[in-house]
C-alpha cells in the first residue's frame, strides 16, 4: 500500500523533530498518564505511567493528565463544569448564617462550554440553631461525703448542680459538679502477698535443630511472691501455689532457610481494549521458598508498565437543551390567530452532540418536539399577583454585602379557551398558551409588572482562594 501525502507529512516532522532538537508540539509531549479524573475534586488517580503523550492519553476522554510532578492535573474531556461540591459548613453555630458550594471548569477548551480552569460559586443562608446557649449557674455545694475507705487515705466528695438559674438553649454552666478532697483514717491496711512475673524460660542448649532429632531435657522458670510481698503487723495473706514451672525442651524450630524470587512473568494482557491501560507481571517466592522460620522475599510481588492501544476510545452522545419554543402560527394559510380561540402549531429541537469514535446515540427521546398553541403574543390581558416566590441564593457569592431576594409577579388570566382539541388522527391533544401578552394588574408597591424584595445575608466569610 502507498503512503499518503499527510502521512508523509507527518513522518518527515517526527524524523525532524527527533533529530532537529525542534520542540515537540503541544498533543505529542510527554505526560504523566492517569487512569481517572475526578471532576469534583480536580484531581488524577492510577497512574499509569509518565512516558505517554498527551494525545495518546486522551485518547481516552475520561482519562487525566498532569504536565509534570507538580503540575496540577487536567482533563482529557472537553471543557465542561463539574458537579457542585457539597455546602460548605454553616458560618456560625446559631442564629442566621451563610454557606457556600463550588463548582470547577475541567477539561480541554477546544468545543467546551466553560473556560478551563474557571470556578462558579454559590451561597445560600442557614441556620443550626434559632437560638444562642445562655449559660446557667450552680446552687450552693452539698456537705462533704463520708471517707471513701475504712484503713489508710481516701477520697470525699461533695456535688452541686446547674440550676441556679437552669441554663438555656442548649448552655450549660462552666466547671464541674463535684469536688474531691483526701481524707486519712489514721488506720493502717494489711498487705496480701501477690505473685510477680514469671522469669523467663531457661535456654535450651541449642537453638534450631535437623528434623528426627530427640527431644531436649527440661527447662524451668520461677517467680517471687513479692508484687507485694505480704506485710508482717497486720499480717497479710501469703501468695498461694508453686514458685517453679517446669516445661521438656520439645519442638525445637528447625533451622530457618530464607526465600528468594523466581523470575519474572506476566499475568495479564493490556489492561483496556482503547487507549492506554497496562500489563501487569507477577514474581514468586519460590527460588526457593522460605522454610522453618526463614525470611520471605522482599519487596513486591508484582509490577505494571503501560500499554498503547493507539485506538481512541468512545464518546458518547448527549443531548443538548431544547431550542425554545418558535411562534405559535398557521404556516401557510394566512390566518393570523394572535388574541383569539384559534389554535396553532410550533416546534422546538434539540440535537445529540459530541459523539465520537463509535460511542453511543443518545439515549431515548426525539430531536423535535411539536405542539398545539394558543397565541397571547403582544394581546391586552387582565393579571393577577403570585405569591411571594422562595427566598433566592446570597448574591453576589463571593462579594461584599451579598443579598438574597424574593418576588411576585403579574401572570396573565388567561382566557377560558378549550384546551384539548382533536388531532389529525382523532387523538386528543393539549394545547398550551404561547407570548408574552401585555398585562395589567393592580399596582402593588409602586410596581406594575414585578415587584422584588431583598434582605442582605448574615455571618458572610469570604470564598477559599
Amino acid at each position: 500500500m502507498g503512503i499518503s501525502w499527510a502521512n508523509k507529512l507527518q513522518l518527515l516532522l517526527g524524523v525532524s523533530w527527533w533529530f532537529g532538537g525542534l520542540e515537540a508540539p503541544a498533543g505529542a509531549q510527554n505526560v504523566l498518564c492517569y487512569g481517572t479524573f475526578d471532576a469534583t475534586a480536580g484531581t488524577c488517580n492510577d497512574l499509569l505511567g509518565d512516558g505517554v503523550t498527551q494525545d495518546d492519553c486522551c485518547l481516552n476522554h475520561r482519562y487525566g493528565f498532569q504536565l509534570g510532578r507538580n503540575a496540577p492535573c487536567q482533563a482529557c474531556q472537553v471543557a465542561e463544569w463539574s458537579g457542585w461540591s457539597p455546602w460548605s459548613a454553616c458560618s456560625v453555630s446559631c442564629r442566621e448564617g451563610v454557606q457556600r458550594r463550588s463548582r470547577t471548569c475541567h477539561g480541554r477548551a477546544s468545543g467546551g462550554t466553560c473556560q478551563e480552569g474557571s470556578r462558579q460559586w454559590e451561597m445560600q443562608t442557614c441556620s443550626l440553631m434559632a437560638c444562642c446557649p445562655v449559660v446557667g449557674g450552680w446552687s450552693a455545694w452539698n456537705a462533704w461525703s463520708a471517707c471513701s475507705v475504712t484503713c489508710l487515705r481516701g477520697l470525699q466528695t461533695r456535688e452541686r448542680t446547674c440550676t441556679n438559674p437552669v441554663p438555656d438553649c442548649g448552655g450549660t454552666c462552666l466547671g464541674s459538679s463535684t469536688e474531691t478532697l483526701p481524707c486519712d483514717t489514721q488506720q493502717i491496711c494489711p498487705t496480701h502477698g501477690n505473685w510477680g512475673s514469671w522469669g523467663n524460660w531457661e535456654a535450651c542448649p541449642s537453638t534450631c535443630i535437623p528434623e528426627g532429632s530427640a527431644p531436649k531435657p527440661r527447662q524451668q522458670r520461677r517467680r517471687q511472691c513479692n508484687s507485694p510481698p505480704p506485710s508482717r503487723d497486720p499480717l497479710g495473706n501469703r501468695c498461694q501455689g508453686d514458685d517453679q514451672e517446669h516445661r521438656p525442651c520439645s519442638g525445637l524450630p528447625s533451622c530457618p532457610q530464607d526465600g528468594n524470587w523466581g523470575s519474572w512473568k506476566p499475568s495479564s494482557s493490556c489492561s483496556v481494549t482503547c487507549g492506554v491501560g497496562r500489563v501487569v507481571e507477577k514474581r514468586l517466592c519460590d527460588n526457593p521458598a522460605p522454610k522453618h522460620g526463614g525470611r520471605g522475599c522482599l519487596g513486591p510481588d508484582t509490577r505494571s508498565h503501560t500499554c498503547n492501544t493507539k485506538v481512541p476510545c468512545p464518546v458518547d452522545g448527549r443531548w443538548t437543551e431544547w431550542s425554545a419554543w418558535n411562534a405559535c402560527e398557521r404556516r401557510g394559510t394566512g390566518i393570523v390567530i394572535d388574541c383569539d380561540e384559534l389554535t396553532g402549531i410550533q416546534k422546538r429541537t434539540r440535537m445529540c452532540a459530541g459523539r465520537a469514535h463509535n460511542g453511543m446515540r443518545c439515549a431515548g427521546g426525539l430531536t423535535i418536539e411539536v405542539r398545539t398553541c394558543y397565541s397571547i403574543q403582544s394581546c391586552k390581558m387582565d393579571g393577577t399577583w403570585t405569591n411571594w416566590s422562595p427566598w433566592g441564593l446570597c448574591e453576589p457569592p463571593c462579594a461584599e454585602k451579598p443579598m438574597r431576594s424574593r418576588k411576585r409577579e403579574c401572570k396573565p388570566i388567561y382566557p377560558n379557551y378549550s384546551m384539548t382539541v382533536a388531532g389529525e388522527s382523532g387523538k386528543v391533544q393539549n394545547v398550551s398558551f404561547w407570548g408574552t401578552p401585555k398585562l395589567k394588574c393592580d399596582p402593588l408597591g409602586g410596581q406594575m409588572l414585578k415587584v422584588v424584595e431583598q434582605v442582605p445575608c448574615q455571618n458572610v466569610l469570604p470564598c477559599e482562594g
